[in-house]
């Protein structure tokens, strides 16, 4: 199996998952879940790198910072990101992102991303032994 992401369906929201071999990875690829909300993450281009960081009491708790650190610097920079890298020391956590500025006629935003929340939050190893890590965004 390999790293990816994916949408589930929610009543108002968007629930965004990300699957890894490691709980980095996972974190790594739930970052893009959140931004194929926005934007195909394939088209934003990794002319920026941003590094972020974040700790938290556990995991989970951890994946909602990180997922409010990407939105906090895109916004702050109105930017996109379309790459991560993500290293866990427990329950701290420096990421990496690279993007570039938003261009509304190339990248057609479709939606924003408001935050991430607590519902439906998850982060653990599932029976297939991929790691998962997944909530729900406000849009």
């Amino acid at each position: 199996m390999q790293a990816r992401w994916e949408h589930f369906e929610h009543q108002a929201d968007i629930g965004i998952r990300g699957f890894g071999t490691t709980p980095a990875e996972a974190f790594e690829q739930a970052a893009l879940a959140m931004t194929a909300v926005v934007t195909d993450p394939r088209e934003v281009r990794p002319e920026q790198e941003v590094v972020l960081r974040c700790a938290a009491a556990n995991l989970e708790l951890l994946l909602v910072d990180w997922l409010n650190a990407v939105l906090c610097e895109m916004g702050a920079r109105r930017m996109l990101f379309g790459r991560f890298e993500v290293d866990l020391a427990g329950t701290r956590l420096t990421g990496r992102a690279w993007g570039e500025p938003v261009d509304p006629a190339r990248h057609r935003p479709a939606a924003e991303v408001k935050g991430a929340s607590y519902a439906a939050l998850r982060v653990a190893r599932g029976p297939d032994g991929l790691w998962v890590a997944q909530c729900i965004v406000d849009v």
